[in-house]
């Protein structure tokens, strides 16, 4: 796993989120943005919104360090790439740096084009990126949110994963969950983030 030491430096720290719409990346990208101004960061967040009903890509900047002053993550520029479907990590690969951290759910989501016969979706995508970056961590995400109970919670069990890698602590990252999430589902979202946080120790 990347150790926080390797990216919290004096410069920006910049991690890239993707995936489609309806698989929660913008509450994670909240969530993120707000643990990590509560531990003391200054943080910059930008989004993009896809068509969330035809599962369009969506996509958010998020920026932290002592000051940062613009919101978009330039190519070549990603620290962290936290992606919940595959081929939307593959688009983004312009914006990583040979020794980005990608951290990728093992799901795929046929793009329309894909479900028209129009194009294939591509295959090997977990061998391109090992190929050529060498901190590649692959999560089964979807099965981890059946056996919590929520198929739902697959953006915080990544994310649960992502916060072993940033300096904020356990108790901010659970605070912030609770005020973010319906009540009816704050435990559940709460087991999921404690399963991403528990991955490397079960796999």
């Amino acid at each position: 796993m990347l150790l926080r030491d390797d990216l919290l430096t004096d410069t920006v720290t910049n991690i890239l989120m993707v995936g489609v719409g309806g698989q929660g990346i913008i509450l994670a990208s909240d969530i993120l943005a707000e643990s990590l101004m509560e531990a003391g960061f200054d943080v910059k967040k930008s989004e993009v919104h896809g068509m969330a009903q035809r599962g369009g890509s969506v996509t958010s900047h998020v920026r932290f360090g002592k000051k940062v002053y613009s919101p978009l993550i330039g190519k070549r520029r990603v620290d962290i790439l936290y992606s919940l479907e595959m081929l939307e990590a593959l688009r983004s690969i312009d914006f990583l740096k040979s020794d980005s951290f990608i951290i990728l759910n093992d799901y795929r989501l046929n793009p329309p084009s894909v479900s028209l016969g129009v194009e294939e979706y591509p295959e090997g995508i977990y061998d391109i990126f090992r190929r050529y970056f060498s901190k590649v961590k692959l999560i089964g995400g979807v099965d981890l949110a059946r056996k919590n109970g929520n198929p739902r919670t697959v953006g915080i069990i990544i994310l649960g994963y992502l916060s072993l890698c940033l300096d904020v602590p356990e108790d901010i990252w659970r605070s912030v969950i609770r005020r973010r999430v319906p009540k009816k589902v704050v435990d559940v979202n709460l087991s999921a983030f404690d399963i991403g946080r528990g991955i490397d120790r079960v796999s």
